[in-house]
């Protein structure tokens, strides 16, 4: 049974919360009647648990997660592909070397809370610089996860901790916004005891959550933990992998390629058919026990009456190349990732190659926001937890000593060359513009800061033309000649 069959019977599990009558192997009977001939009906699932609120109809179910055994098979797999299949492997490297190669950092305008950052992302529990791509990349592979958060009470120095998607049983979310989880429970240990943690949110619960939600949130009091996830829906708990549509082709992909493997192995598998002219069967049959193999730089002795020959077999087998490039194209084209970037360059060259890498460079910038916002949304706690600790109050996000930034580096290398070119050509057009009197100087720094935003470098149009223009006036002012005074 193949991985596709295999998800097949876990997506056709029943839904957790939607009522499955029981299947019985006897043939249907007759309706039970009455005496009167009136049929009787049993009533199912009137009352199902303490919960019943919380519980919806199979036609009216709007869970948007996978059954709790199709998300662990999902884990599992999602791990085993990207230890064991080269292109799954890919799929998920390849973008974190894109967003974390050359390293992140968190930026803050405030002196005071950037040295709170510096201390934190440097922490030698943290080791922000050496963990970030494992979190990344098992946030790929997993598509959720969680960080509990271990705060000093006396300093509000943050230190996370790792709780394995594995381990999580339940994710509970805000009962008047499904789209907002508020805390999560763990499975039982051994000694049959879950723990609860509350989700983090950076501000004030009051402010944030309807007293209803808030008495919720109190009941999670084994600590507090941060929880992303990705490829989920809104009113979804879970994440989901980024392996978990392409799993059957990748894993039918590593089938095919076993399989030329072995089809290699047999063309190049030969015999020796060995004739003999005129020979009886009992002469063939006494040759045939005395006959060895050749061994390579042995002579073989015979008459014309003995030919030897080597015999290879014919498969008829095509070439493979082009069934192994659709199975490839067909993963890589699923993961927005181009031929060219897994060693197949079929008709592609540099110019058709930039062009091609485009959408994947959207999408990588995409997954770089999402990793932005989790970094920003931890560094965000970090300040929080800092000035709680002193006895401060919940601090004004909106003031810019707690805008955090997240700082990533460029994905590819500029082509500066076109955008320098560019430029040239803007400054003169909007001079020849100035000139006639078609635009305003502030229109046309803008449209200069348009180019110049490609090489890197933003302008703010009024700040920039205030600064020449006062510049162009202390020069006029230096250029006009004065005549000394004459002497008295």
């Amino acid at each position: 049974m193949n991985l596709l069959q295999k998800f097949g019977e876990w997506l056709s599990a029943p839904i957790d919360g939607g009522y499955q009558p029981e299947k019985s192997n006897q043939p249907p009977g007759p309706p039970p009647t009455g005496g009167s001939g009136v049929q009787f009906r049993e009533a199912a699932g009137v009352t199902v648990d303490a919960d019943d609120d919380q519980w919806r109809r199979l036609s009216g179910d709007t869970r948007r997660d996978l059954s709790p055994m199709t998300h662990q098979r999902m884990r599992e797999m999602a791990q085993y592909l990207w230890e064991t299949n080269l292109l799954a492997n890919r799929l998920i490297e390849l973008p974190i070397a894109y967003l974390l190669a050359e390293g992140v950092a968190l930026r803050c305008d405030d002196a005071a809370n950037q040295q709170i950052l510096t201390r934190f992302w440097r922490d030698p529990i943290n080791q922000m610089a050496v963990k970030l791509p494992k979190k990344v990349r098992e946030l790929g592979i997993y598509g959720e996860q969680c960080y509990p958060a271990f705060v000093n009470a006396r300093t509000g120095h943050v230190r996370l901790g790792y709780l394995d998607p594995g381990l999580v049983e339940t994710v509970v979310m805000d009962p008047d916004n499904p789209e907002q989880p508020i805390g999560i429970v763990t499975v039982r240990d051994k000694k049959g005891a879950a723990r609860r943690y509350r989700v983090i949110v950076n501000g004030d619960d009051a402010d944030l959550f309807t007293a209803r939600t808030r008495a919720i949130r109190e009941t999670f009091a084994d600590g507090e933990a941060f929880w992303f996830t990705i490829n989920d829906l809104s009113n979804g708990r879970r994440g989901r992998s980024d392996l978990l549509a392409q799993a059957d082709y990748l894993d039918g992909y590593d089938q095919y390629l076993f399989g030329e493997l072995d089809r290699a192995q047999f063309m190049r598998a030969f015999i020796w058919d060995v004739t003999l002219t005129g020979a009886t069967p009992d002469e063939v049959a006494a040759r045939a026990k005395t006959l060895t193999t050749p061994r390579p730089g042995s002579a073989r002795v015979h008459n014309e009456a003995e030919v030897w020959k080597a015999e290879t077999p014919d498969l008829k087998a095509q070439d493979a190349s082009e069934g192994a490039r659709l199975f490839r194209n067909h993963v890589l084209g699923g993961a927005t990732l181009p031929e060219h970037w897994y060693g197949g360059g079929g008709d592609v060259n540099r110019s058709t190659g930039e062009s091609m890498a485009e959408p994947t460079l959207k999408v990588l910038s995409m997954r770089q926001r999402v990793v932005k916002h989790l970094l920003e949304t931890i560094g965000v706690y970090v300040l929080r937890q800092s000035l709680l600790a002193r006895g401060g109050r919940e601090p004004d996000l909106e003031d810019e000593a707690y805008q955090v930034e997240a700082i990533f580096p460029e994905m590819t290398a500029r082509d500066t060359t076109k955008y320098a070119a560019a430029l040239q050509q803007a400054v003169v057009a909007v001079g020849l513009a100035l000139d006639k009197g078609l635009i305003t100087q502030a229109t046309a720094v803008r449209v200069i800061n348009s180019i110049a935003g490609r090489l890197g470098v933003e302008i703010d149009a009024e700040a920039e033309l205030e600064s020449a223009q006062a510049e162009a006036a202390t020069a006029a002012e230096a250029d006009v000649f004065m005549t000394p005074a004459a002497d008295a």
